[in-house]
């Protein structure tokens, strides 16, 4: 695996939080935390920015990001979906250099408290179990088991897997981890195959909760925010 390359996938255009790819974050944008984060890992030796944002591409580039093109309007509105980009993505790079990389690797802006060791952490599981794509989890905050609910036809509720309620505490409930987007590695021919994410062999590796914060909105930035602050006064 040689050709190790880490994409990001930043588009311009965020209902939830406007402008936050390039929304500064304890001094930094969001954008040049996951750049630096990337290239921080030994292994990967380029970084590629996917963005249909002029904004988004210049600041990337202050960081050490590449921008050999800008993404297509139709796959960057709010009905596009991730691994489409994906594709996109890594089917310019064929079509323009000939060759895809041996190793796709994405590290998703919205995520700035990962560090390093847990992108590392992917490549390690993608190297030793033969794996299609590996993702990273944390424990979920609910659990389907014990704490989730839905709605029967008289709108009275049920736990959703556990509709006999025979579970009542929270520790006999089967353990159960919520997808983080923390950073994706995947072989760049599956993705290209054109399955889903979980139509493969899909392996994942554990992250703690505080690294694991995916900002959608402002309570969400603020909170980063705050995490991001307290790491940086520790570690001066």
């Amino acid at each position: 695996m040689t050709d190790i390359t880490a994409f990001i996938f930043a588009r311009g255009g965020s209902k939830g939080l406007p402008g936050k790819n390039t929304r500064l974050l304890a001094g930094k944008p969001l954008i040049g935390w996951a750049i630096e984060q990337a290239l921080a890992v030994p292994a990967i030796k380029r970084v590629i920015v996917s963005t249909d944002s002029q904004e988004i591409a210049d600041k990337a580039k202050e960081f050490g990001a590449q921008i050999p093109f800008l993404r297509p309007d139709n796959l960057a509105n709010d009905t596009a979906s991730e691994i489409d980009a994906w594709r996109h993505a890594l089917a310019y790079l064929r079509d323009s250099e000939g060759k895809l990389p041996d190793v796709f690797v994405s590290v998703p802006a919205t995520a700035p408290l990962r560090l390093p060791e847990d992108i590392e952490s992917c490549l390690d599981l993608y190297r030793n179990l033969n794996a299609d794509v590996v993702l990273t989890v944390s424990p979920a905050h609910r659990n389907p088991w014990f704490n989730m609910v839905d709605f029967r036809d008289d709108r009275t509720v049920e736990v959703v897997n556990n509709p006999n309620g025979n579970i009542s505490r929270r520790q006999d409930a089967p353990e159960v981890f919520d997808v983080s987007t923390v950073a994706y590695v995947a072989n760049p021919d599956f993705i290209l195959k054109g399955g889903s994410l979980f139509s493969g062999r899909v392996h994942a590796a554990k992250v703690p909760v505080e690294r694991a914060i995916d900002i959608d909105t402002l309570h969400d930035f603020e909170i980063a925010e705050f995490l991001m602050r307290k790491r940086l006064k520790a570690s001066a």
